[in-house]
């Protein structure tokens, strides 16, 4: 299919609303949009967005699940030249806290209520300090000192075409998303305009999609994974993209047949879900035929044969990297895409290199992943002090993964050299909940480790030191962290224990937390 001549987000829905006007272009609950709604209500957003006085490089925080409104302040936000940066909404109040400070954002936008979460409360709370910041809230009757969606969404549009100086340019950032990373605070990574829409369009190429598609998106949409990849794949292609509000197998497998998906973005736990479903029944599922997965070769194998997504496709890739930067084909053998995760996409670099000489290695050999091309131009906020660590003098992305490339290009993950935890295919870095752990005022010292999981392919295990003459138990201190905390960061096993493996320096050793935790019990796994 031929590409899409633009190289902004707003541009792009210019072009779309032109080629595919009439086609659906997202769907999700009780609304549809069209290509050319979908350009009509970004311009809507950006002149709501002009008149709050944002321009050009301006950020917008938005905090949202996956709907309509998520995609059209996206592209809103990019006809105006402004910054996206989706926050998590699994994070609570803390964590709301420093993400509002970090990213600098100059409106903020919000869902009034998720499930338990009350952010329309959170948000009040933080504004104390940031008085001056402008609050939007989705699903909101009239509240003093915010203003409704609906109203907001009312403005007048932006001119068809902005004035010079206006608007995104292609190496300009459309999204800052936020990523577990090593510290005890998530990274910032702004990904450009021109780097998504090309590295999307090439994932979408690889699968196989076409105007005729309808894509399924059960993950969230401020992960990479749904907004870098999934969402530019389906949209540079002309398909529909089918948003999943929260990922629930019943619903999914609703929404497959309802909506007669061809296609989906999954994980091996969704997978496993939809598959254990009491109303799962193979004919349900039968127009899916390609899409994008994670995991083991039977986890690709699962997919392509029980779920019968028979042209699935497996990747590689992190949010520094637009979300993938390796896929495999879906006409390739299963076998072969069981086994690899894909040559590189074009504009994308993959090399091998020693470990501790950091020269490349020939094929077949295992050594450090390293990623060039369409990447993040480097950390922004706080997490700005990684940038010289993470990126090598010639401008390759240190990943911190182990893998080797087969003699015909293919990249073949192998394992992580980093401590992240990926639970159910949620990174998690130790860090993070360490620092929720700590938070507890009880508790002296915490460490975190991962350990194997036939289930979740990891768990979390916490070893947790009190203070002095404190009653902590396991039920005290996961009942903490989920208050606390996004759920996801709540450890599946605490052990309280007398003190950690630290080194000279007072260093927690993790490998030895590793030990400990392989002579544990089976209590959990």
């Amino acid at each position: 299919m031929r590409a899409p001549y633009s190289k902004t987000l707003y541009d792009l829905a210019c072009e779309q609303a032109e080629r595919h006007g009439d086609r659906e272009a997202v769907v999700a609950a009780d609304r549809r949009l069209t290509y050319a709604q979908l350009r009509e209500r970004a311009a809507h957003i950006a002149g709501a967005l002009r008149d709050l006085g944002l321009k050009r490089h301006d950020r917008v925080g938005l905090l949202l699940n996956n709907r309509v409104e998520w995609v059209e302040v996206c592209f809103g936000a990019a006809a105006i030249g402004a910054v996206l940066v989706p926050f998590s909404t699994w994070s609570k109040r803390r964590e709301l806290e420093f993400l509002v400070k970090d990213s600098r954002i100059k409106v903020l936008i919000s869902v009034e209520r998720l499930g338990e979460q009350d952010f329309a409360k959170d948000i009040d709370a933080i504004r104390g300090d940031h008085t001056t910041l402008p609050v939007v809230l989705l699903g909101s009757a009239q509240r003093p000192g915010v203003i409704s969606y609906e109203s907001f969404a009312g403005h007048a549009p932006i001119e068809e075409t902005p004035p010079p100086g206006d608007g995104a340019r292609a190496d300009d950032p459309a999204l800052i998303l936020y990523t577990s990373g090593s510290t005890s605070y998530p990274k910032a990574v702004p990904l450009l305009q021109h780097a998504i829409i090309e590295n999307g369009f090439n994932i979408g190429e690889r699968q196989g999609l076409g105007p005729d598609d309808r894509v399924l998106l059960s993950p969230p949409l401020f992960w990479s994974y749904g907004s870098a990849n999934a969402m530019l794949a389906t949209l540079t292609h002309g398909a529909a993209l089918v948003l999943q509000g929260r990922f629930e197998p019943g619903e999914s497998l609703d929404l497959i047949e309802k909506e007669r998906c061809t296609a989906l973005y999954t994980m091996p736990g969704m997978t496993a879900g939809m598959l254990a479903h009491k109303d799962f029944r193979r004919e349900r599922a039968r127009t899916l035929r390609t899409g994008v997965t994670i995991g083991t070769p039977q986890d690709v194998a699962t997919v392509a044969n029980e779920l019968g997504a028979r042209e699935i496709c497996n990747v590689y890739g992190q949010t520094e990297s637009c979300g993938n930067c390796a896929v495999t084909w879906h006409h390739w053998p299963l076998e072969r895409r069981m086994q690899v995760q894909g040559p590189a996409l074009p504009g994308v670099q993959i090399r091998i290199v020693d470990e501790e000489t950091g020269q490349p290695v020939a094929a077949n050999t295992p050594g450090q992943i390293e990623v060039k091309g369409n990447l993040t131009p480097g950390y922004d906020g706080a997490s700005a002090a990684n940038n010289a660590k993470a990126f090598t003098g010639d401008g390759f992305f240190r990943t911190g993964d182990l893998g080797q490339l087969t003699p015909e290009g293919d990249l073949q993950f192998l394992a992580r050299t980093t401590e992240m935890i990926k639970r159910a295919g949620i990174n998690i870095a130790p860090a993070e909940v360490e620092e929720v752990l700590r938070h507890h005022p009880d508790v002296a010292e915490a460490g975190v480790v991962g350990a194997p999981d036939p289930d979740k392919g990891e768990i979390v295990l916490a070893f947790v030191v009190a203070k002095p003459g404190a009653k902590l138990t396991e039920d005290i201190l996961r009942t903490h962290c989920r208050t606390e905390a996004a759920s996801y960061k709540t450890p599946d096993r605490v052990e309280i224990c007398e003190s950690l493996p630290t080194t000279a320096t007072g260093k927690l050793m993790r490998s030895e937390l590793k030990k400990l935790a392989a002579n544990l019990s089976p209590r959990v796994r």
